[in-house]
């Protein structure tokens, strides 16, 4: 080109050519340039200095001559077709293009770089040698040649003038050229494909992704198209699938034309709900069968939403797409009891809503109560042992295969003794307010004289989604869930009890010294945002106070209350600490000295408060004081009487630390295994808080229990083998003991089960220290048997 250096002189020509950044034809439109650049040289200078120019620019006259002569032979030609011209000077794109014309089969695309694995760079830190290679047409590769003004610059695609082999294959003369043009020029040469195609709710249509080549030179290989131009029956199948099935296609509906849509996917949604209520997978039809639908009554010219919409606008008819529940179920499914698997539990005045998952495997797999916080506590774990209707058989057959073998043998096959024992229920009249598995045992005894015991039972052990499940709530959010009932209570009893306290503002008052809660009432109703919550007001011992909430349970509320009433008889009767000292031994002083609380004092308030509620009791259990009247009766009596009852509490107290003071002398002498549960036992007996945590007539007979204890060491030292055979049988019993213990909710342990405890205490005494009596008749067997009543009582 004319822009270039001499070898005379090293100077640019006249015309200095723009640089390649900025002229996008390369080396095309530099010999345009040349040519406009002879011209003017041409008009501009006599023939002798022209050819003199051209020799002096390393041009060969000859070839211009010739290059010259072309030009006017074609410029004839236009004429003599009547070719139009363009009337002014032709854009760098349109001359490129036309180029292009005659040399598509001279394209290249610019072949990848492969970069080492690990992004490791060459050695050296240094690129292969040598330009990039491009994929030409049928295979072909090239690469642009070094004196071409795109190399080294390697545009994405070019077209080239020539292609020379030498030591390779050459592309000389480049331009950078563009797909697009490619597309435009080749016309019918390109070669289509599409891939991928898939709804789009953003265009309300299907779109592919097109992938277009020249002679094998890729153009373009994800253009989005719309794949309703390119294969309607596919487009189709597309759109009713995923656009009206799936339900990928919300259409704007300001005059509810498509009312539709949102009528079958609601009558879907019903019958895949029936599925999770009944625990089945072939009630509703598949997709197929809907697409089947839509497909018979929707023409074939439809392929899209636009499509859609220009056919459903001129449809009469707005219900032709509307489905029923016939077409939605399959024709082979068996009948469904519906009232089997109600929505809502009726338990009471509670209207429990239900809900149904059929997930096997999963947490909320089969029933889910929904229950109020503030309603939880009005619920009994029995009538849910039932089920619901449709689940009642396979939870009985579940249960009768839970039973022993020895039992289960007479009862098979399972699934019809199970139907059979439901319906003597349904007959003769089942008492819900009992477990399931207590009514089956009834049931079977009558029917088959086979007789099961409650322990026999493991409703525990039946499959988890025969099991309720219960999702607590609170004004709409999860508290907690799971399925037992009655843990969940347990776990949520003070958060109950403190919404029920907030709910009604009422009931709630603290810092109490005297009665100033009027009459107290057994139970408290709480009517707010559509709930009916049941609380039980109560006292509750705040240490230097006393406050009134609402317990979650009549026992709670009976066991916090009477605390209550003990703490408010301290606070208005004048303290008789004082005079209980003045009275007391010096050996007395003593043992109160050498004792698990913090200091005397301490002990002292402690016994006080044991003589305040043995002093109350005397005359009426605290927990039915419940107005002023009473409270202030009550008072009166407790204060006449306190000073006497404080005196033999602490006498009681002081004798029992004497003998635990003895026993730990004695202690390290003992033989290992008598040592170690003596000094269980006497961790048991005294400790911080002891006097008044020990219920009465027990805490009378600690001196008793320690005194036997200490008299068991004196005889281990001197015969440890019988100590050791003993201890054995009390081992067991203690074991049994504990179990039930464990199987208690956290709290203080029941009266009946804590009783059993000091059972065993005076069994010790019987085995250990016969001669200092009993204060009742024990044996193993009695022990165990309060153990059986116990446990069944839970």
């Amino acid at each position: 080109g004319p822009a270039r250096w001499t070898a005379r002189n090293g100077r640019r020509g006249e015309f200095d050519a723009p640089t390649p950044e900025a002229d996008p034809g390369g080396d095309v439109l530099a010999i345009w340039r040349l040519w406009r650049y002879l011209r003017a040289r041409r008009r501009a200078l006599s023939g002798n200095r022209f050819r003199r120019l051209c020799r002096d620019e390393f041009i060969n006259h000859l070839r211009v001559r010739e290059w010259w002569d072309l030009r006017s032979q074609l410029s004839g030609i236009d004429r003599e077709l009547r070719l139009r011209r363009n009337e002014g000077p032709g854009s760098t794109e349109a001359i490129l293009q036309s180029v292009l014309a005659g040399l598509l089969s001279h394209i290249g695309l610019l072949e990848v770089e492969e970069r080492p694995r690990g992004g490791r760079q060459h050695r050296g830190g240094r690129r292969p040698r040598g330009p990039r290679e491009y994929l030409g047409a049928r295979g072909t590769r090239f690469a642009i040649a070094p004196g071409s003004a795109l190399s080294g610059r390697n545009p994405p695609l070019v077209m080239a003038v020539e292609l020379v082999e030498t030591n390779r294959l050459w592309a000389r003369t480049c331009a950078r050229i563009e797909s697009e043009w490619v597309e435009s020029v080749a016309g019918p040469l390109v070669r289509y494909g599409c891939s991928e195609p898939h709804w789009s709710s953003s265009a309300a249509a299907v779109l592919a992704h097109q992938r277009a080549s020249l002679f094998g030179v890729p153009l373009f290989t994800d253009r989005l198209v719309d794949y309703g131009r390119v294969d309607p029956a596919g487009a189709r199948e597309i759109f009713l699938r995923a656009g009206l099935v799936e339900g990928g296609w919300r259409p704007r509906d300001p005059r509810g034309r498509y009312r539709f849509l949102e009528h079958n996917e609601r009558l879907r949604a019903e019958v895949a709900e029936l599925e999770e209520r009944t625990r089945r997978r072939d009630l509703l039809v598949d997709d197929q069968t809907i697409v089947d639908f839509y497909d018979a009554r929707i023409p074939a010219s439809v392929v899209s939403g636009a499509t859609f919409d220009a056919w459903w606008a001129r449809e009469p008819d707005e219900h032709l797409l509307d489905l029923t529940m016939d077409e939605l179920v399959r024709p082979d499914a068996d009948a469904v009891d519906v009232d089997a698997f109600p929505d809502h539990w009726r338990v009471g005045a509670l209207d429990l809503p239900v809900g149904y998952v059929f997930d096997p495997g999963s947490g909320a797999d089969g029933v889910t109560v929904t229950v109020e916080l503030a309603e939880l506590n009005q619920l009994r774990p029995e009538p849910f042992s039932w089920q619901v209707p449709g689940l009642r058989t396979e939870l009985a057959t579940e249960l009768i295969r839970t039973l022993p073998k020895q039992v289960r043998t007479a009862l098979v096959p399972a699934p019809d003794r199970a139907r059979a024992v439901l319906r003597w229920l349904r007959e003769n009249g089942a008492d819900r307010s009992r477990p399931l598995h207590v009514e089956l045992g009834r049931a079977l005894r009558a029917l088959t004289g086979v007789v099961v015991e409650a322990d026999q039972w493991r409703p525990d052990a039946v499959p988890g989604h025969l099991r309720v499940r219960f999702q607590v709530v609170e004004r709409g959010r999860p508290v907690d869930q799971g399925k037992d009932l009655a843990a969940l209570q347990r776990h949520l009893a003070e958060r109950v009890s403190a919404t029920l306290t907030r709910a009604s503002r009422r009931s709630a008052t603290t810092g109490a010294t005297s009665w100033v809660f009027g009459t107290i009432e057994d139970t408290s109703t709480i009517r707010r945002g559509g709930l009916r919550a049941v609380g039980h007001p109560a006292l509750r011992d705040d240490g230097d106070s006393v406050a009134l909430f609402l317990a979650d349970g009549p026992q709670a509320a009976a066991r916090s209350h009477a605390r209550g009433v003990r703490r408010l008889l301290v606070l208005v009767n004048p303290d008789p600490t004082r005079w209980v000292v003045a009275h007391l031994g010096a050996r007395e002083r003593l043992w109160l000295g050498d004792s698990p609380y913090p200091g005397v004092p301490e002990l002292l308030a402690d016994a006080r408060l044991k003589a305040v509620d043995r002093a109350a009791r005397a005359h009426v259990d605290p927990a039915l004081v419940r107005d002023e009247e009473r409270f202030t009766a009550l008072a009166a009596r407790v204060r006449a009487e306190q000073a006497d009852v404080m005196r033999e509490v602490v006498a009681t107290a002081s004798a029992a630390l004497g003998w635990a003071q003895q026993i730990r002398a004695d202690l390290p002498a003992a033989p290992e295994a008598t040592r170690e549960d003596v000094s269980a036992q006497l961790g048991n007996l005294v400790f911080d808080g002891f006097i008044s945590f020990t219920t009465d007539p027990w805490f009378t007979h600690l001196p008793r229990y320690l005194r036997a204890a200490s008299m068991r060491l004196d005889a281990a030292r001197a015969d440890p083998g019988r100590d050791e055979g003993l201890l054995a049988g009390l081992d067991e019993l203690a074991a049994e003991y504990d179990e039930l213990c464990d199987a208690q909710p956290d709290g203080p342990l029941p009266g009946p089960v804590e009783d059993i405890g000091f059972l065993l205490e005076e069994y010790r005494v019987q085995l250990f220290a016969q001669r200092l009596g009993t204060s009742r008749t024990v044996s193993p067997k009695r022990i165990r048997q309060a153990i059986a009543r116990a446990a069944g009582d839970r």
